[in-house]
């Protein structure tokens, strides 16, 4: 058997590093998208469409240098980073530049600037204050991220699979079973109240 690549696998092997979508990746590699999620699937266990996939992971972490490690540490840097450091001894918020980079490289999303006004001595109108809002990443989808990880599998609600030689004759079993056996489907929904009549 060979593994040399048709077009479409070869486009599918690309396409599939963008979003790990195999459906997807069938459509915009030319498949058919009636059938986009069958072939997005059997392109998956393809030794050869699997073998570019692996191959483009491993140049793609190698020109990047981001792993799962470094991904990891940056999670748990943004877990472990306090909000007190954003503060300066006499309680005022620093300035951009002096915050810890963990916050200016995504902690923070976000800030708002409300400056208060109030009258001046003059009739004028100065400013007398303002109000900075920051607004954070979401520190529990962090934390939900680094329990995911391989390695931690603290929220894992997947069922390992070994190998997959005799999930093909068990599904046959059970198909013949279904067959064999005249299963009936009854309606369990409750009838709907009747609508009150107004008294």
């Amino acid at each position: 058997m060979t593994n040399e690549l048709t077009a479409k696998q070869s486009r599918f092997s690309v396409e599939y590093l963008i979003d790990l979508n195999a459906t997807q990746a069938a459509i915009r590699a030319g498949y058919s998208e009636k059938s986009a999620a069958d072939i997005g699937a059997e392109l998956l266990i393809n030794p050869g469409v699997r073998s570019a996939i692996s191959d483009a992971i491993a140049a793609r972490t190698e020109r990047t240098q981001i792993t799962s490690d470094w991904v990891l540490e940056r999670l748990a840097d943004d877990m472990e980073a306090d909000i007190a450091d954003l503060f300066g001894d006499d309680n005022q918020l620093l300035p951009v530049d002096e915050w810890p980079m963990v916050f200016r490289k995504g902690l923070v999303s976000g800030c708002d600037i409300e400056e208060r006004y109030g009258d001046s001595s003059g009739g004028g109108r100065m400013i007398t204050g303002r109000v900075i809002k920051l607004r954070f990443s979401d520190r529990l989808k962090r934390l939900e991220l680094i329990g995911r990880h391989v390695s931690v599998n603290a929220f894992r609600d997947v069922i390992e699979v070994r190998g997959l030689s005799g999930l093909a004759d068990r599904l046959a079993r059970a198909a013949m079973r279904a067959d064999v056996e005249a299963v009936q489907f009854t309606d369990v929904t409750p009838p709907l109240p009747a609508a009150a009549a107004p008294g």
